[in-house]
């Protein structure tokens, strides 16, 4: 059946699913988002409360560092308070693998090269095998082994897949298979071209991100391009926007780029204007003020919020909520892209916040009734 917009649609790469816990990741199953907690690991009660917040903001699957025995044993508290798998990331110390491991963790970040010989990647993955983990091999190009920088001369896309390809190699030796693969860089076209040659060379699930990206709103735009072309292209099965900021703006972050390529659809997508003269009310202030007040809102719905009457009727009809600006503090309401009342300005922040919140009750009222019927 041919599609009604062609030029909308994505056609995801076919990859092998596994399970992070409780959640799928590849395959078909949804593009997963996680943030990774900055908080020290030892200190329980301050990484569940950061957790808390994540888990608030939208986040699949949540990354807690375990740098030292410390940290691994706040971890079996840490994992049992969380609601949504945690993955323990380790580095070089490998009995931190096997201490995560059995303290709960759904999946360890490892590079099997960086945590010793052999037998030591065997007893890792005997640990993962053993309490049900996933691993996810994360190459950096800023810490790639001294043998590939020497043989290509500097980090490129080549090699940063030829030390994923050794790594994977290193867990199917041992006939583990339930992992996923990272290989990041900082420079978008490094990491892009990366992932693109990982992508035709293994069918594992990809795990997507800009390493050390920046700032938020450097970082944001960084991600946005880099993890952007490669969605689009159908690359990407989990993701991680790597943000100078809280964790959970990661999460709102990751959640953005996956709406605006229709690829997840969870709360409120709002589309608004720059403002200009023509502004029937002060749009940015009314914008960040409803950001803020409908973040509870998970259910998908769309909200429009435009100054003036230029483009407001119109992309108002596209919305399940719409506002344009009027004159005299007098602006119009639009409710499944047709014009339904005016609101004063006075009353307008509430009023578009009730709407909203009575729309996402009626559809998840709507859901249930037809979960109910298909279930009988």
């Amino acid at each position: 059946m041919s599609s009604v917009r062609p030029w909308r649609d994505i056609e995801r790469r076919k990859s092998r699913q596994i399970m992070v816990g409780s959640v799928p990741v590849g395959g078909d199953a949804p593009i997963t988002v996680q943030t990774m907690t900055n908080t020290l690991t030892s200190d329980a009660k301050a990484t569940i409360e950061q957790i808390r917040r994540c888990e608030d903001a939208g986040a699949d699957l949540i990354r807690v560092s375990c740098p030292d025995v410390e940290s691994t044993a706040a971890f079996r508290e840490i994992a049992r308070e969380a609601r949504v798998p945690l993955i323990a990331d380790i580095h070089f110390h490998y009995k931190r693998a096997l201490e995560a491991a059995d303290a709960g963790a759904a999946c360890l970040r490892i590079n099997p090269g960086n945590i010793g010989s052999s037998d030591r990647v065997a007893e890792v993955v005997r640990a993962a095998k053993a309490n049900g983990c996933a691993i996810r091999i994360g190459v950096n190009a800023g810490s790639l082994e001294r043998h590939l920088l020497e043989k290509y001369g500097e980090p490129c896309p080549e090699a940063l897949v030829e030390s994923a390809m050794d790594h994977i190699k290193l867990l199917q030796d041992h006939d583990f298979h339930e992992y996923k693969v990272a290989v990041k860089a900082s420079d978008v076209f490094l990491a892009v071209a990366a992932y693109q040659g990982l992508a035709d060379a293994v069918d594992c699930p990809l795990h997507l991100g800009i390493t050390e990206a920046g700032g938020l709103i450097g970082g944001t735009v960084k991600s946005s391009i880099g993890m952007g072309m490669l969605l689009w292209s159908g690359i990407g099965d989990t993701l991680r926007v790597s943000l100078s900021a809280e964790p959970e703006e990661e999460v709102r972050v990751g959640f953005e780029m996956l709406k605006a390529l229709g690829l997840r659809t969870r709360g409120v997508r709002v589309v608004s204007c720059p403002s200009c003269a023509r502004q029937g009310f002060d749009v940015i202030r009314t914008v960040e003020a409803l950001e803020e007040r409908l973040q509870h809102i998970k259910t998908p719905l769309s909200l429009s919020v435009l100054g003036c009457v230029v483009n407001g009727p119109g992309e108002a009809r596209e919305t399940d909520i719409g506002l344009t600006g009027g004159g005299n503090g007098k602006h119009m309401v639009y409710l499944s892209g047709v014009t339904d009342h005016t609101v004063q300005s006075e009353a307008m922040l509430d009023h578009i916040v009730s709407l909203v919140e009575a729309k996402a009750a009626e559809i998840e009222a709507a859901n249930e009734a037809q979960a109910a019927v298909a279930a009988e």
